[in-house]
């Protein structure tokens, strides 16, 4: 009786993202990234696990993250708080996974048949490579999006991670695509979801 009341308790304070996409997106690199930044530098129990397809670019690709305050005794998702959908297929795939009131967040230039719900849609690959150069890190701008969207990490702590985890020489680009990540969800805050 004590476990499961344990995992009642937990269940309320337990709160999952999935990152989901293809392979090349870079979500594996994004979901470490923000599981860092809320495990070791905001200081909350964290349990990160990712999934590839059968081939390594292009085939399905996904990170999975559960927050918690408490222990955390399934690492793996099991209803959906937030999901990040880079994909047609990956929306398809995991939004029945998203809880009711949960957060959809989409590149609304790859995903054409959005579910008919309420939704946040981002044009990540394109902003991203019209505004910094290159599409490689719409990844991390779809961070900073998540980021501003749900609040579940500090800014501070985000930033720390990506000055860690970036690769050698690529920080100051990574950095400026969690800045615009952080510019697109303020702007898309003022508005209504779309319909």
């Amino acid at each position: 009786m004590y476990h499961l009341k344990k995992m009642d308790s937990e269940s309320e304070d337990r709160y999952e993202i999935r990152l989901s996409g293809s392979g090349g997106q870079g979500l594996v690199f994004a979901g470490t990234i923000l599981a860092e930044a809320i495990g070791i530098y905001d200081g909350k129990n964290v349990a990160q696990t990712q999934s590839y397809g059968p081939e390594a670019r292009g085939g399905a690709s996904r990170s999975d993250i559960v927050i918690s305050s408490g222990e955390i005794y399934y690492p793996k998702s099991l209803r959906l708080d937030l999901l990040l959908a880079l994909t047609q297929e990956s929306c398809d795939r995991y939004f029945m996974k998203l809880k009711d009131e949960g957060i959809l967040i989409i590149d609304s230039d790859l995903v054409n048949q959005p579910p008919a719900r309420d939704f946040y849609g981002f044009p990540f690959t394109r902003i991203t490579k019209e505004r910094l150069g290159t599409s490689i890190v719409a990844n991390v701008v779809a961070l900073g999006t998540i980021a501003a969207l749900s609040k579940v990490v500090s800014k501070e702590s985000l930033i720390e991670a990506v000055k860690k985890r970036a690769p050698k020489g690529t920080e100051e680009l990574n950095l400026s695509a969690l800045e615009l990540g952080y510019e697109l969800a303020r702007k898309r805050k003022r508005r209504s979801k779309k319909e």
